[in-house]
């Protein structure tokens, strides 16, 4: 078999691929609501920890598995 007709990404690194995938959209679904129905009153959920903190952290956590799916060594 020809170097060229290999695939470049193994069967673990496409599941890696879509648990990042999975991890990210779930740090996005974090992220939603908080908004307020009258725009004249202000809202303090917007500025809560789960939105502020804990969203980032879960997306940049499914950026980091995306990242070692692509580069990590394949046996």
């Amino acid at each position: 078999m020809d170097k060229m007709d290999k695939m470049p990404l193994s069967s673990k690194g496409l599941r890696l691929m879509l648990a990042g995938l999975l991890v990210m959209i779930a740090g996005y679904i974090l992220m939603m609501g908080g908004g307020s129905k009258d725009p004249q009153v202000f809202n303090y959920a917007m500025f809560d920890f789960r939105r502020l903190v804990a969203a980032p952290v879960v997306i940049v956590a499914g950026i980091v598995i995306e990242i070692v799916a692509i580069v990590g060594r394949k046996k």
